[in-house]
C-alpha cells in the first residue's frame, strides 16, 4: 500500500511524539530522582544515546524507502535529521553546565586531556551545518553543493559511534554494537557513498 500525503502527516505525527516522549520521561526521572547515583552522567549519557538513535533512525529512512518502493518516506529524513541536531546540542549543553558548570578553561583542557569531546565537537559542528541548511530555500540557493555538504552526514555516522566507544570507562558491549550498526548502515549505501566521493561515475 502507497503512503499517502495524509498518512505522511501522521507518520511525522507519531516520529514528532517518539522523539519527544524519552525527554519527558527524562524529566520525571530527574525530577522525582530516580535518575541513578549520578544524575548529571545519566542526563548527559541519555542525550547523547537519544542522538545517536535518532541518527540511526535517520540512515534507515533511505533503505526502507526503496526497499518498500515509498518515495514519501524520505521526506521525514529531515524532521529526524534536526532531532538528532536538538539531541546533540542538549547533549553538549548537560556536558558544558552540568559536569563543568561553565568552566571553560576546563571544557578546553577537557578537549586536550579527552580526544574523544573533540570527536564529538566535530560531528555536532557537522549536524550543525546540516541542520541550518535543511530549510527548503537553503537547499534551492547552494543548488548542487548542498548534496555535498549533506554527504557530510556519512562522516557523522562514523564520529558518533567512535566517540561513544571512547567515552566509556569500562563497559563497550553496548558501543561496541552501535559501532557494527553504524557500519551496517554505511555499507548499506557503499555504492552511492562511492559514486557521491566521485570514486564511480555514472552516467
Amino acid at each position: 500500500m502507497r503512503l499517502t500525503q495524509a498518512g505522511l502527516f501522521w507518520l511525522k505525527v507519531l516520529l514528532h511524539l517518539l522523539c519527544i516522549l524519552p525527554l519527558v520521561y527524562l524529566v520525571l526521572l530527574v525530577s522525582s530522582d530516580n535518575a541513578g547515583g549520578d544524575p548529571v552522567q545519566y542526563i548527559i549519557h541519555f542525550t547523547g544515546m537519544g542522538a545517536i538513535n535518532v541518527l540511526v533512525a535517520t540512515l534507515l529512512v533511505s533503505p526502507f524507502a526503496k526497499r518498500l518502493k515509498q518515495g514519501l518516506l524520505l521526506q521525514t529524513r529531515r524532521l529526524l535529521g534536526l532531532y538528532v541536531l536538538g539531541y546533540a546540542l542538549l547533549h553538549l549543553s548537560a556536558f558544558i553546565s552540568l559536569d563543568l558548570l561553565f568552566a571553560w578553561g576546563l571544557l578546553f583542557e577537557e578537549i586536550v586531556k579527552r580526544p574523544y569531546i573533540l570527536v564529538g565537537a566535530s560531528c555536532l559542528i557537522i549536524l550543525l551545518m546540516l541542520g541550518l541548511t535543511s530549510f527548503h530555500r537553503v537547499k534551492r540557493t547552494m543548488g548542487k553543493r548542498w548534496q555535498a555538504l549533506h554527504n557530510w552526514v556519512y562522516l557523522a555516522a562514523i564520529l558518533a559511534p567512535v566517540h561513544f566507544y571512547w567515552s566509556v570507562k569500562s563497559e563497550i558491549i553496548e558501543p561496541g554494537i552501535y559501532l557494527l550498526i553504524f557500519t551496517g548502515l554505511l555499507l548499506l549505501r557503499r555504492h552511492i557513498l562511492m559514486k557521491r566521493l566521485g570514486f564511480l561515475q555514472q552516467r
